[in-house]
């Protein structure tokens, strides 16, 4: 196949807020200098698709057309990270056991912290 995942874009209002946080939440550093209403990150590492910042208006819906799963290997740990640089912990309201957290990024937009899986 001729195709790779190159960015996932996230339409966002504040983009300083966003670059910052997510680059945090992630280790993630710019892929070139950013413009007035665009934002691209990319892996330290070089590897891996990049986060890329739309500064755009968009509608906010719940639940979301889609979310980010990130794995962790000590999630209490990775999740109190997150949340001390401003995301939210979402509440489940499961009666079951499950292997991740969901959370919100300081514009809203969820994502879960999972606990990583053998094979990965």
């Amino acid at each position: 196949m001729g195709l790779t995942l190159g960015a996932i874009v996230l339409r966002v209002a504040d983009l300083d807020r966003m670059v910052a946080f997510w680059s945090a939440a992630l280790d993630l550093v710019p892929r070139e200098e950013p413009s007035g209403d665009w934002a691209s990150l990319q892996p330290r590492s070089g590897g891996g698709p990049n986060l890329s910042f739309d500064l755009r208006r968009s509608e906010y819906e719940l639940p979301p057309r889609f979310h980010l799963d990130l794995y962790a290997d000590d999630r209490p740990a990775e999740v109190a990270r997150l949340v001390a640089l401003g995301a939210r912990e979402i509440p489940l309201h499961h009666h079951e056991e499950v292997d991740w957290t969901l959370l919100e990024d300081p514009e809203g937009n969820r994502f879960d912290v999972a606990d990583r899986p053998r094979d990965a």
